[in-house]
């Protein structure tokens, strides 16, 4: 039930913008809970990378006293990787395009992330 209501969430997000690639919902300790991703992206490496990632994102903004983390962003050459807490246990992942409009995404991500923590 937990987890068709957050793949239904997951569905919803990437229904959002055609920018959006794939979405995944992973514990701060790198497992998977729900995913939409596309053929040939690892899960396990989507998990463990998002979870080390926000995790060392939360040290450097405690370190540089930049208060409490509200997401991380990598951008490369192929797209753009955002990672936010949807609540002290959990990360919402999203990949999008290069072209990606990211005002739009930012508020479909924090909305979903919402949802989520209240799922979870």
């Amino acid at each position: 039930m937990r987890s068709e209501m957050l793949t239904s969430i997951l569905s919803d997000l990437n229904g959002t913008s055609a920018e959006i690639e794939a979405s995944a919902v992973i514990s701060t300790d790198g497992l998977m809970i729900a995913a939409l991703l596309p053929a040939g992206m690892d899960e396990d490496r989507v998990g463990a990378m998002s979870a080390a990632m926000l995790s060392l994102g939360d040290r450097t903004s405690q370190e540089l006293a930049r208060g409490e983390l509200e997401q991380v962003l990598v951008k490369g050459d192929n797209g753009y990787i955002l990672m936010t807490h949807a609540n002290d246990e959990s990360v919402l992942t999203v990949v999008a395009k290069p072209n990606a409009r990211l005002g739009l995404i930012f508020l479909d991500v924090k909305r979903a992330a919402e949802a989520i923590g209240k799922i979870l």
